[in-house]
């Protein structure tokens, strides 16, 4: 096991966890070993938790930590251990909560918070089954465990399409994350994003010698404008498997239906499309991503 304990935030709505087979069993099939492997703790709510246990794929696993329902308030337990530890424990290192986006509750205030603490702090929040897959094998990579074969088709951007967006204030971490991480980016088929965030990252594609004639990012209509829905699309028709999404969680947005908009529609696609919301987490992400080369 690792030496330092890796603790997430665990729930999932009554469609990914009623029947076997649901989103919630499909994750543990993937990425039960390597749960095992790094000894993460998943302090999980009630229902979920619940529902794991009668489906033996963690047996006797001592890291799954049981919380109260979601109608007691486990939900709003995890949003508060995300901001902070308790008892001298280190705060949460994200959520993974696998969100049924016609479940009333995925909108409750706990939902919407415990998605901003998680862009807040710059923790990952999990809301898709491919993106549960995906991030505990960031985590194994990122403690230098070699890859799980297994997933390579997943990790294939040769044939996968990226979404870029970024809100106002964190444009400029957009274009240093994709400076950073240009190589990396440049693998997949096409890259699409939103008015004045696709112009800025062509630009500065075309300055690290990109074809001048060619567009790095194929860009759609600014996000007021309607970009976010075109790209909302291109999810719903499984020709756009990741967004990277840099939210600012501190203003309050005049087309916030847009991006709720864009956000449901990965979710509707859970295992076939993923999202990050933050610059700390799309660094981790991306950084994994290259010790796959």
């Amino acid at each position: 096991m690792a030496n330092t304990t890796l603790r997430f935030g665990l729930a999932a709505n009554r469609l990914h966890h009623e029947t076997y087979g649901a989103a919630i069993f499909e994750w543990l099939e993937c990425s039960a070993a390597g749960i095992r492997q790094l000894g993460i703790e998943l302090h999980t709510v009630g229902r979920t938790y619940d529902a794991i246990q009668r489906s033996d794929l963690l047996e006797a696993y001592p890291g799954l930590i049981r919380y109260p329902y979601g109608r007691e308030g486990g939900l709003m337990k995890l949003v508060a251990r995300v901001t902070e530890g308790r008892d001298g424990a280190s705060p949460f290192d994200g959520a993974i909560y696998l969100i049924d986006p016609v479940d009333p509750s995925s909108i409750f205030p706990e939902a919407l918070a415990l998605k901003r603490q998680c862009i807040t702090h710059g923790r990952p929040f999990v809301s898709t089954l491919m993106g549960a897959i995906e991030w505990i094998e960031v985590e194994r990579l990122s403690t230098g465990l070699d890859p799980n074969p297994a997933l390579q088709p997943m990790f294939d951007f040769t044939g996968q399409t990226l979404a870029m967006i970024a809100h106002d204030a964190l444009k400029d971490q957009m274009v240093q994350f994709a400076s950073v991480h240009f190589d990396l980016l440049s693998r997949f088929a096409m890259r699409v994003g939103t008015g004045t965030t696709s112009s800025r990252l062509n630009e500065l594609a075309w300055s690290r010698g990109w074809p001048g004639e060619q567009p790095w990012v194929q860009p759609y209509l600014s996000g007021p404008l309607g970009g976010d829905a075109q790209i909302a699309e291109l999810v719903l028709e499984r020709r756009c498997q990741r967004v990277i999404f840099f939210e600012d969680p501190h203003v309050a947005r005049q087309h916030e239906a847009d991006i709720q908009l864009l956000e449901r529609a990965v979710r509707v696609v859970t295992d076939k499309a993923s999202c990050i919301a933050s610059p700390a987490v799309a660094h981790k992400w991306a950084t994994a991503m290259a010790r796959l080369a």
